[in-house]
This record gives structure tokens, sequence and C-alpha cells, in this order.
């Protein structure tokens, strides 16, 4: 593998990080932190089910949960064994834009880790019956998540958000689909997938980067380049503006609102987070203050906004009573309109960019997130530091630079009303 030299800087963390990218394309980042005895890897595939179809949704996940339930050899049960015996744990799955195999360990077996996830990622056993386990868990999940009001509500909200885009299906997949997919398919998808080029793994704690580089250059030896799958991006999605009342059996009413943000390529991505975290982020949030303190309408109330490659959901949120529906939605976009008229102040553009920058900070504490995160930036294209500069960006982020967001992103409200029987 071939290392590649890292400036520092000024807002970098104080922990060295090394790249390298081996003869085969595979890329990896090591993180030395000698300060604490664990060690955190995370392999991340891209793949996940913004590329998937309808006829294939939920493949990525049930193949990786499926990895975990045999491989080189060893069972289910002696996997989990094999990963306790070393001090940590180890465990798979599939999500919108990336899939991950990831474990920890004492820092003195970070080989045995390392050795565990390859084998997991690279040499997985598929049995069907083991996959059929797999499969009732992973339909069960579907059903609980059908069944329970907020990830219900907020999964008719991204339907209607999206339409016919890959972002609009949960990454867990379609129960229809989940419940035919055999052996031989996630075989296929696996042999796909799992290509040198689309690949990253991310170390993070007391351990040497030469000796990783040797120790990672050999597990993954086998893998060979490959041709790329033949994929083509679908058309970015365009809000509708819909309005949907839905009637579910719940204790309290949910209502959604949501818009399409900027993606992390877009220039606006940072000043729309820190829009974000000046709706709905703390008890300082404006929807907090002016809907459940100021007006008693909500038991909660917020702002979700995942971090996607493409157009991003920005979904307002809050529970409320069934008698309140009407008062809480007027109310709801009342203030978003007022936001979007420009009626913040400097102050909340402050504070919105100190919440932003402190809870990525705080998110930042472990190994295990230090791993995630130089994974997921690497493997969807922002780059491994893209933390680093995204926090100089926010830093930057002016009032005049929210109020043209808020121009561009929050028109035509997506709204999806859950209604207690």
């Amino acid at each position: 593998m071939a290392a590649l030299a890292i400036p520092a800087s000024a807002s970098a963390p104080p922990a060295p990080v090394a790249r390298y990218v081996s003869p085969n394309g595979m890329r990896l980042l090591v993180r030395e932190d000698p300060t604490v005895g664990v060690v955190a890897a995370s392999l991340q595939v891209r793949a996940g089910s913004r590329f998937e179809g309808p006829e294939t949704a939920g493949v990525t996940n049930l193949l990786h949960r499926a990895m975990l339930r045999g491989a080189a050899g060893r069972t289910a049960e002696q996997i989990v064994e094999a990963a306790e015996l070393i001090g940590g744990s180890i465990d798979a799955g599939g999500e919108v834009e990336y899939a991950e195999v990831r474990g920890t360990a004492l820092a003195r077996h970070w080989k045995r880790l390392l050795e565990l996830i390859a084998d997991v990622a690279l040499t997985p056993t598929l049995d069907p019956n083991e996959i059929a386990k797999e499969r009732r868990l992973v339909l069960s999940q579907l059903r609980t998540r059908a069944d329970t009001p907020f990830p219900f509500t907020y999964d008719a909200l991204l339907a209607d958000l999206y339409g016919g885009h890959p972002y609009a299906r949960p990454a867990l997949g379609r129960s229809e689909v989940v419940a035919r997919i055999g052996a031989g398919e996630l075989r296929a998808h696996h042999r796909a997938i799992y290509r040198p080029d689309t690949l990253v793994l991310a170390v993070s704690g007391q351990v040497q980067r030469d000796e990783v580089r040797q120790l990672v250059e050999r597990l993954f030896a086998s893998l060979a380049p490959g041709a790329p799958a033949a994929t083509s991006a679908p058309p970015p999605p365009m809000a509708q503006g819909a309005r949907r009342l839905v009637e579910r059996p719940a204790e309290q009413a949910q209502i959604m609102v949501g818009f399409l943000a900027p993606g992390l390529g877009d220039q606006d991505y940072a000043a729309s987070k820190v829009l974000a975290a000046l709706l709905g982020g703390g008890m300082s949030g404006r929807l907090f203050v002016e809907l459940r303190e100021a007006q008693g309408l909500a038991y909660s109330v917020g702002v979700l906004g995942p971090a996607r490659t493409g157009a991003a959901p920005l979904v307002a949120y809050l529970g409320t009573a069934r008698e309140n529906i009407a008062a809480a939605e007027a109310a709801v976009l009342r203030e978003l309109d007022r936001v979007r008229a420009g009626g913040f102040t400097a102050a909340e553009v402050e504070r919105a960019k100190a919440y932003v920058l402190g809870a990525q900070a705080i998110d930042r504490r472990t190994n295990v997130r230090h791993a995630w995160y130089l994974a997921f930036f690497e493997v969807v294209g922002s780059g491994w530091d893209f933390p680093e500069r995204y926090a100089r960006a926010v830093e930057s982020v002016t009032p005049d630079d929210v109020r043209a967001v808020c121009r561009r992103v929050l028109s035509r409200p997506t709204v999806v009303v859950l209604q207690p029987r």
C-alpha cells in the first residue's frame, strides 16, 4: 500500500491519521491514539438502500446481518465468542449510503479483531437455514417499525417527500422483498459489492500504522479488482408539497413537516445544518421554545436531518394530543414561515452554530465513532477529513447564509399527520 501524506491543521484532531491505498484500490485509514486501551475498526462498503431498486429493497442489510451467522468455518455463536475473547464485539448491517462490518477489542488484540472482521466480510457462509433465521428477525423489525407511531410517520413522510427515489425507502427494505430473497441472491450481491475499489477500512486506537498496513494488505490480498456494476443515478427528487392524514392506534398524534435540503457536496450544506439547529437544536431551538414552552402544544419536538450525498431530508416533528392536531400543525407551519422570512436573530445563528459544533465534538469522543467517521466520509466520496472542513464551514456561516438557505429549502412543505384512532 502506498501512503499519502496528510498535512496537519490547527483544527485537526490531535491523533494523527494516515491514509493508504493498496495496489488493488482498497483504502485504509489508521488513526493512532495511544491514550485509550481499546481499538475500533469500521469496514464500510459503498452499498445500501440508496443503490437498491423496488425489487431489491433490503438486500444489503439482510446480506450483512446474515454474514454474522457464519464465516470462515465459525458459527454465529463462535463469531460472538471470538469477539468476546478479545474483550470486544462485532456487528454488521446495511444503511442508506453504506454497509458496514464493525468491531472493537482490547488494544493488545487488534490483530485478531481485524482478522475476525476480514473473515466475516470476505468468507461468509450464507447458509440458507441461518439466512432464514435472520430474515425472520428483519421482518420482525419491519413490523415493529410499521406498528410504532414515530418511525411509521417518518417513513410515510420520506415516501411522500421523495416519491420514487431510493431515499424514500428505509434501509431495512420492503417486507415482500426481504421475505423472498434467497442465498443465491445474497451471494451474488456479495460478489457484486465486495470489490477493493468500494471498500474502506478505518482503524482507530492504540495501534502502529505500518503494522496495521502490513496485516490489512495480507488479509485482503485475495480481493481482485472487478468491473463496477452498471448503475444509473436516479433523477433528483422534486418536492411535491403534499399533505396526508393517516389514522393509527397511538397514544399521541405525530406531525411531521419535511423539506429537501442540500446534500454533503452542496455549498449550502453547512448553512442548512445551522438552520436545522436553529429550528430544533436542543431546548433553545426555535420550535422547542415556541411550540412546547410558549404555547404548550408539543410533548416532543425537534428536527431530523440525516446526512445524504444527494438531497437530504430536513424534517420538523412534534408529538401532541389528538385534540391539538389542528392548532399544532398550524403553529409549526407558521413558525417555519417566520424563519423562512428571516425572522431570526444573529444571536440565534451563533447559538445554532455552537450547537452543531458541540454535537459533532461530543459524537467523536470514542474510537468507535472516530473509526465510523473516517470510513463513512471516505467511502461516500467526501474525504476522511470532511468533519474538519465541515467544522470550519460551520464557523464561517453568517445570518445571510442562513437566510439564503431558508429561501431555498423552506418552501413547499410535505406534511404527514398521524391521528390516533
